[in-house]
């Protein structure tokens, strides 16, 4: 059952996930918020502030000329006031209410900061989409056609909302004063506004000739300095917190506190990278839409460093180095990673148009700033952010103490460290296993019920396709049914979740998984085996065997308990959106095309179980697939119900047609 979070029970049992030096650290945070208050210091004076972390010479010449018109095609949408978040399109960007929510119609209330209730939608609207304009990444990518085409509308809009914002959002008053991760990927947005517009007339007197300004700034790292994330919940948020902390802290260098906040930012940067990261490189929270954050802001924070002549420790630059080879390793043939646990779209530095893959983009970074490996597949130069940051960032390479790096030799496809294995076949068959651990931290606030479930692609198209979030705050049962045990391609005991939630970032008891078997070597046929304890009394195995020769995929499911026990179970296939299915008895022949070609392939379900189609129900939610944070379409849900006795097992058979 999902909780709300802010009740009295979700408080108690986010109080059991802490430590005490958590608990310890949370009441200081308390205390120190009721002293801020009424106690509002000044920014301190300065004198001869300057900006001097320019882009070098030739930099925006280096930018692909698609790339450049995809961008100024999105900055031309955005000046005639247009914007989409979340599935919400919008049209009030010309002068936006920085407190509106578009999607509910609310407004968030004025007070003390920490006094705004922004869990409740009811009392502020959908935090997500007031939030996400007040990035300031839409004015990234207006900074950036400035830079781009010299068209002095673009960087007098920008001037003109940051004003706007600035004069509407006085510090520790409203909604946007809250959360650290907003601050922080603000502040990042800031560095490159002030960076793309340097050859803008109006530029300095916007940032450090303007009192406002700098008045924002030092508000922004000040409370960033104070309030950052703790214990169970140091996941990415404290990685954006540090990432925008530091970049301010080296770029708007003007402050006495300026020496002290880098310092502690890059100690807490270095710390939290590191342990956000497996040693194999991928993502502790086993959320691939926050290791593609965690590494946008990883590159960003690196790139103030190297401008500004900051020395980083050579473990950051490892980190990201391991992260970009894991990224490389687990795509598909379409470069597409995982869709696996929470993904909100969220992103630490945008400067592209919207139709630039994130992707591509973060491995071409990669392969301009760490060189890419012979097993890499093929990436276009087709970004305007890779040449930015590579211009700023020195080459892995060339660095005289980088440390002695062992990279794969062949392209990894078991992580043993987060229990995820690639299977990869002929015709592009790319098949996610997942037997990792549930989530990271005690509370596993990214995490979903979804052990020993299954991804399947032919060719980037999703055939048994994770359904993905959806959402966060405010509708509950979606919240629950996209994270939920039965909304994966798993196995379900007695109508419960493999692990129990607390909250809709809480967990309360974790299922356990282990791999088995991983052995991708032989070119003839590839196998995985796990099992995980998330159901009392049973235990759920399961065996995937990928064939080269017959290009079939062939699943076994054991449920494992007392001799005589008897126990209700729910096998589920989510089938992708573009797949269409006929189902007749345990056999459905499912349906497709790609590139104008048409596709098919057979499911051969257990007969043990009887089969039902579901498609876009609502009483519960049964039937769905999640393209991106916000919005949702209708896509085809295969489930067997039945019953297990004692050891039992199930097989499913899916086979792709020549």
């Amino acid at each position: 059952m999902t909780v709300s979070s802010g009740s009295p029970g979700w408080y108690l049992r986010r109080l059991s996930r802490m430590g005490p030096r958590e608990v310890g650290g949370r009441v200081g945070d308390t205390v120190r918020r009721r002293r801020w208050r009424s106690a509002r210091p000044e920014c301190p004076s300065v004198t001869g502030a300057r900006f001097t972390a320019v882009l070098p010479a030739g930099t925006i010449a280096a930018v692909p000329p698609d790339a450049a018109k995809r961008l100024l095609a999105e900055a031309d949408w955005l000046m005639a006031g247009h914007a989409e978040y979340f599935g919400v399109v919008r049209d009030d960007l010309a002068d936006p209410d920085w407190w509106h929510d578009p999607k509910t119609g609310r407004r968030a209330p004025w007070g003390y900061a920490f006094d705004v209730p922004y869990r409740d939608e009811n009392a502020v609207g959908d935090i997500k989409q007031i939030w996400e304009l007040s990035r300031h990444q839409y004015l990234t990518v207006l900074a950036a056609a400035y830079a781009i085409s010299g068209d002095e509308r673009y960087a007098e809009r920008v001037a003109g909302h940051l004003r706007s914002w600035w004069s509407a959002n006085a510090p520790l008053r409203g909604v946007h004063w809250t959360s650290g991760i907003e601050l922080g990927i603000r502040l990042l947005s800031w560095v490159w506004v002030r960076r793309l517009l340097d050859c803008w007339p109006g530029a300095a007197a916007l940032f450090e000739g303007n009192p406002v300004a700098r008045h924002q700034i030092w508000h922004h790292q000040r409370w960033l300095a104070a309030f950052p994330s703790r214990g169970s919940s140091a996941n990415n948020h404290i990685v954006a917190e540090a990432a925008g902390q530091f970049a301010a802290a080296c770029a708007f260098d003007w402050f006495p506190s300026s020496a002290r906040w880098r310092a502690d930012a890059l100690r807490s940067l270095e710390r939290h990278l590191r342990r956000n990261t497996f040693g194999s490189g991928l993502n502790r929270e086993l959320a691939s839409e926050y290791h593609g954050l965690v590494l946008e802001l990883g590159l960003a924070a690196v790139a103030e460093a190297d401008v500004a002549g900051v020395p980083v420790p050579a473990s950051v630059r490892l980190v990201l180095l391991r992260m970009t080879d894991a990224l490389a390793a687990v795509v598909d043939n379409r470069l597409r990673p995982p869709r696996q646990g929470d993904a909100d779209d969220g992103h630490g530095l945008v400067v592209d148009g919207p139709d630039t893959d994130r992707w591509a983009s973060l491995l071409a970074t990669g392969d301009a700033v760490f060189g890419r490996l012979d097993w890499w597949p093929a990436v276009p130069a087709a970004d305007v952010r890779t040449p930015l940051l590579a211009s700023l960032i020195r080459p892995y390479a060339k660095r005289g103490t980088a440390p002695a790096v062992s990279r794969p030799a062949g392209r990894p496809d078991h992580f043993a460290d987060a229990g995820m294995t690639i299977l990869r076949g002929p015709e592009e068959i790319w098949c996610r296993c997942d037997g990792g651990p549930h989530g990271f931290l005690s509370i596993a606030a990214h995490a979903h019920a979804d052990a020993l479930s299954l991804e399947v692609r032919h060719d980037g198209v999703d055939v048994l396709a994770d359904p993905g979030t959806y959402c966060y705050h405010g509708q509950p049962e979606w919240r629950q049914y996209f994270r939920s045990t039965l909304g994966h391609n798993t196995l379900q005991l007695d109508g419960g979740d493999q692990s129990v939630s607390g909250g809709p970032f809480l967990w309360t008891r974790h299922a356990r998984s282990r791999v088995l078997v991983a052995d991708t070597s032989d070119g003839g046929t590839a196998r995985w085996c796990a099992e995980h304890d998330g159901y009392q009394q049973a235990v759920h195995r399961r065996r995937v065997e990928l064939t080269a020769a017959s290009r079939e995929l062939r699943v076994t499911d054991e449920v494992r308990g007392p001799h005589g026990s008897r126990r209700a179970v729910r096998l589920a296939f989510h089938l992708g959106p573009a797949i269409s299915a006929d189902l007749v008895g345990n056999r459905a022949v499912l349906t497709w095309s790609r590139d104008g070609e048409d596709r098919s392939a057979k499911l051969d379900l257990p007969g043990e179980l009887s089969w039902r189609a579901h498609r876009g129900e609502t009483d519960p939610p049964l039937g769905w697939y999640s393209p991106g944070f916000g919005r949702k379409e209708p896509a085809t849900t295969l489930v067997g119900t039945g019953f297990a006795d004692g050891a039992q097992g199930f097989t499913t058979v899916l086979g792709f047609r020549g």
